[in-house]
């Protein structure tokens, strides 16, 4: 997950305001409800010492959303009486959340806001193609392709003549099927798309797939379904789920591999939180691997002012120098980190491999 849309949270310093809400149930009795839970995590918020104005713009914020139809739920993040960002999320949080802390708790945005693949499906025919941009937000149609209309019919006959056509028919659809590849290549990029759907026959899917750049081919699932069907919503989520199952999964292997120590005994990833304070105070993290029901991701560690002031005990603070220091969460700690230095950051729980990283929290390193 690129985590360049956090950088207005780590611009101002805290307290923070972080809630999360469910906006995915629907009834006609959804507005009042709304406005019960948003008075609700306004009162936790002030129970845990939130300020009257910070409470208020949570509580404003929220209210905002009686009549929304946004279909998961949204995260909303303020301080000083000031609501700094407030995304939508892509999966419903298991319920409605508020915290009061040093710094904003964005570690569940990794399952609720991120890897959440947007894709585009092509349904192709020999005439050519249409293309659809799915996501948690909805579906829109972004283009098509025509291509060559005639010959584009095959007969079993032996004569010359036909054959001849059989000849013309499969240069037709070849040249159909290379201007769709071209044209879903342009789509890709224009959508910036995780996944390409080819929906239709096998042997047509299976010639576009074959004339999409070798750099998208990994981001292709070809669905079985007849030539011209509409995918199903819950045919396109279960292509995205598996997506992201498997790109938790290559970058779990990535980091167990790296793990590994070298010729020289040095390894270039590493898992548990002194390892990873240690790396974050050196800008050493290339990538953040949590898990976030991992029992490090909620240990105190301690922050100053900057992102990479962070240490295990606050007498190490106090050691490098830094005067001022609050108690945070592991995990949001190290995402600040990650957020300063480029660092991207993924949930590794749709890859089920036990306990790595170890406690939950675990990172690729830049150099060793």
């Amino acid at each position: 997950m690129d985590l360049a849309f956090l950088h207005p949270l780590y611009e101002h310093s805290g307290p923070w305001a972080s809630v999360y809400v469910d906006t995915s149930r629907h009834t006609e009795d959804t507005p009042h409800e709304r406005h019960l839970t948003a008075q609700a995590l306004s009162r936790e918020l002030a129970d845990q010492g939130a300020d009257d104005a910070t409470c208020r713009a949570v509580r404003n914020a929220l209210e905002e959303l009686e009549h929304s139809s946004e279909p998961h739920g949204r995260a909303v993040f303020a301080r000083a009486g000031e609501v700094v960002l407030d995304p939508p999320l892509a999966r419903a949080p298991l319920r409605d959340t508020a915290h009061w802390a040093p710094l904003p708790h964005t570690a569940p945005l990794l399952e609720l806001a991120g890897e959440d693949p947007v894709c585009v499906v092509a349904y192709v025919d020999r005439r050519g193609a249409a293309f659809e941009l799915r996501s948690a937000l909805g579906r829109q149609d972004v283009g098509s392709v025509t291509g060559r209309r005639h010959p584009i019919h095959r007969t079993s006959t032996s004569d010359w003549s036909e054959r001849h056509f059989q000849l013309k028919v499969e240069n037709t659809w070849e040249h159909n099927a290379a201007e769709i590849a071209d044209a879903l290549t342009v789509c890709q990029e224009e959508t910036r798309a995780d996944l390409l759907i080819l929906v239709g026959d096998d042997r047509e899917r299976r010639t576009v797939h074959e004339r999409l750049p070798q750099r998208l081919h990994d981001l292709v699932v070809e669905a079985a379904h007849g030539t011209g069907s509409r995918l199903l919503d819950e045919d396109v989520e279960r292509a995205r789920q598996e997506h992201v199952r498997q790109r938790a999964e290559r970058e779990l292997e990535r980091f167990l591999a790296a793990r590994a120590p070298d010729s020289e005994g040095r390894s270039a990833a590493v898992e548990g939180v002194p390892a990873l304070i240690e790396a974050a105070r050196e800008h050493r993290i290339d990538e953040l691997l949590i898990r976030p029901d991992g029992p490090d991701a909620h240990r105190e560690v301690w922050i100053g002012e900057e992102p990479d002031q962070v240490a295990v005990r606050r007498t190490d603070l106090k050691i490098l120098g830094e005067q001022r220091s609050w108690a945070a969460r592991a995990d949001d700690a190290l995402i600040r980190c990650a957020v300063a230095t480029g660092a991207p950051a993924l949930s590794v729980t749709p890859a089920a491999q036990g306990e790595a990283p170890v406690g939950g929290l675990g990172a690729l390193l830049r150099w060793q």
